[in-house]
């Protein structure tokens, strides 16, 4: 379990770029369960789409993508640094299945299924209740920045 304080000692991002609100849970080096509340006064609602707000796709693959980040920084004990950037290196099968709405809650599951040369890949769903919203292949990669 990790707060958003514990949350933002990991994580670069800040607002309006931090996806994540929660860590429900982290099955070391295997697993995380991420939370994301949407909420109306999320920035991206102003012009997408103004009529009928919606969650940009991307920014569920990003949402999924800073979980993976937090399970392998949990994996390998570490705390990154300035100079640590953790970057998307692909995505496979993405698949949108229902659209995100401001109140819904993100449920995001990522599974850790393999790790080679510092590339990283996982298997990330998102769901929003039962539902599933949102299910990828993700590899991400940490690089060294001077």
């Amino acid at each position: 379990m990790m707060d958003i304080h514990q949350i933002l000692k990991q994580l670069p991002h800040r607002y309006p770029f931090l996806l994540i609100d929660r860590v429900v849970s982290i099955e070391k080096g295997k697993s995380i369960r991420a939370l994301k509340n949407v909420s109306i006064n999320e920035p991206f609602f102003t012009g997408h789409f103004p009529h009928r707000p919606v969650m940009p796709g991307v920014l569920i693959l990003e949402a999924m993508a800073q979980a993976a980040a937090l399970l392998s920084f949990d994996a390998q004990g570490v705390t990154p640094d300035d100079k640590t950037v953790y970057y998307f290196a692909g995505i496979d099968g993405a698949r949108f299945k229902r659209p995100v709405e401001p109140g819904d809650q993100l449920v995001m599951d990522v599974t850790l299924e393999r790790s080679r040369a510092g590339v990283f890949k996982f298997k990330g769903i998102t769901r929003v209740g039962e539902e599933v919203a949102c299910e990828a292949e993700l590899m991400c990669t940490m690089r060294r920045i001077e």
